[in-house]
């Protein structure tokens, strides 16, 4: 008699765990991006150090904003390159992206600088000739230049599936953004004493009520009045 396995709850289905385990970098690069933050809305750029996210390097990139919704690659791991066929750094994020999905993270990447907030996107990739089923997700999360501003962002762009040939461009299917406004945790308050105020130099210090000696009453006689 046949058994449907899948009705099975001692089947184990390994392709969910295969998956997760392939995406794993998008979670250790999140994790990273969380400690260095410590509290703060968003972390500087200098606060990186690559030995943090060793195991999931080949899949980060750092984008710098220059212009409204563009970013251009300063820093991409090999996975990138292996993807396009070619030295990515210097290329604006778009290229990874077919045309029809370049204003989606065009207006994605604005958000991620300008609320900000943090991106994850599901991609899908082009079908044709030698590109076979390609599956891919990218994490985008902010980051302060030296200036001070937020125009960094630390991503990580993971692909499950064989890359085929390059140059391998995506569809965007899911995107789910997350503020970061109110999401950092704020020192609280400290109360002091206010301090005595302190005369500037042209002004004069306020004078003081000096009440004098106490008052006494005096008996006057009428024959001492005349």
């Amino acid at each position: 008699m046949p058994t449907d396995r899948t009705q099975d709850r001692k089947v184990v289905n390994m392709t969910q765990f295969a998956s997760s385990a392939r995406f794993q970098p998008i979670k250790e690069v999140e994790a990273y991006w969380q400690a260095i933050r410590a509290g703060r809305l968003v972390p500087r750029r200098s606060d990186i150090d690559p030995r943090g996210i060793e195991r999931a390097l080949e899949f980060a990139f750092v984008a710098e904003r220059i212009a409204t919704g563009l970013g251009r690659l300063r820093i991409a791991g090999s996975h990138l390159t292996d993807l396009l066929g070619m030295e990515v750094r210097g290329m604006p994020l778009t290229a990874f992206f077919a045309t029809n999905s370049r204003p989606v993270i065009t207006d994605t990447l604005e958000q991620v600088f300008a609320d900000p907030a943090m991106a994850e996107i599901t991609l899908t990739g082009e079908r044709g000739i030698g590109k076979p089923a390609l599956d891919g997700r990218m994490i985008l999360l902010p980051l302060k230049s030296d200036l001070g501003d937020i125009s960094r962002v630390l991503g990580c762009l993971v692909t499950s599936g064989s890359v085929g040939r390059a140059p391998r461009r995506f569809e965007i299917t899911d995107t789910r953004v997350t503020p970061l406004l109110g999401d950092a945790r704020l020192p609280e308050p400290v109360t002091q004493d206010p301090a005595p105020r302190v005369p500037s130099g042209l002004a004069e210090a306020p004078a003081t009520f000096d009440p004098g000696p106490r008052p006494y009453l005096r008996v006057v006689r009428r024959e001492d009045a005349e």
